[in-house]
């Protein structure tokens, strides 16, 4: 059953409460799905919430000012009564929780950025803007399949794949959570997007929590180089690379993922029950 914000964030919050919570944070051709073959056993030891960015899955209400997917997860939190957190960031949602971090360093205790995107990236490489050019010559001429098909050949398949290299279950899957997206925002119209001043790529240094980078050998070069710049930039940054994987490390290999990731966090730190 989905819970919702009372701005309309649909979340889920799974697992034993006491120790400082998981905050998952969905890629931007996904939504809160993307974390379901880590999420039984992730909750099983830990209190986890993942949600939607607005725009992705069960957040359907458009903003009613100008989007901003920091004030989304903050004022999601602050219902949660979450005071500190590790913080899950892929892709868009990596740069989400980057900004998140920016804009209030006393919520998170540690800061996971797998193939970082959206805010983080510092330019348009030139596989970027062939992906752009695709899906914006898909969306003018109004095919939708096109447009999914142009993010699950960059996105999940990656420049050096064909499709028939990637498990199937995760094309299918990004592909419903995809037209998920497009279908929610059809009919918003033109929206302005909240951008932090100064932008996230000028701020690595300002980052204090214990910062973990995993990128995949065959991403695109845009996000390679997000993940090179933040591991040089952010003070004591740990920077993993997977030689076999590309832009959604986390679903093509969940196993190694929630190894990596549950080996990364602090162990869990009860506060003992009053007398």
């Amino acid at each position: 059953m989905t819970t919702l914000s009372s701005s309309g964030i649909a979340y889920d919050r799974g697992g034993p409460r006491g120790g400082v919570p998981v905050v998952l944070i969905h890629a931007g051709v996904a939504d809160r799905r993307m974390w379901d073959e880590i999420w039984a056993p992730l909750t099983a030891e830990r209190d986890v919430v993942r949600l939607d960015l607005r725009g992705f899955g069960d957040s359907t209400t458009p903003p009613s000012v100008a989007l901003s997917p920091v004030d989304d997860v903050l004022d999601t939190l602050d219902e949660l009564e979450i005071e500190r957190c590790h913080l899950v960031g892929a892709s868009y949602g990596a740069g989400v929780a980057f900004e998140t971090t920016l804009t209030r360093p006393s919520l998170v205790e540690s800061l996971t950025l797998s193939a970082p995107g959206g805010a983080l990236f510092a330019e348009v490489t030139p596989d970027l803007g062939r992906f752009i050019d695709e899906e914006d010559a898909a969306m003018e001429s109004g095919d939708l399949d096109a447009a999914v098909d142009a993010n699950l050949s960059w996105w999940v398949d990656g420049p050096e794949r064909d499709p028939g290299d990637v498990d199937p279950a995760v094309r299918q899957l990004v592909g419903v959570m995809q037209r998920r997206a497009f279908e929610v925002t059809a009919d918003w119209g033109p929206i302005d997007e909240v951008e932090l001043e100064p932008p996230a790529v000028e701020r690595y240094a300002e980052i204090q929590a214990p910062t973990l980078v995993l990128v995949g050998a065959l991403d695109l070069d845009v996000v390679r180089e997000a993940a090179r710049r933040i591991a040089e930039g952010v003070d004591g940054a740990r920077h993993v690379e997977w030689l076999d994987v590309a832009h959604l490390p986390s679903m093509e290999r969940p196993d190694d993922f929630l190894s990596l990731l549950t080996s990364w966090l602090p162990p869990i730190d009860v506060a003992p029950a009053s007398l």
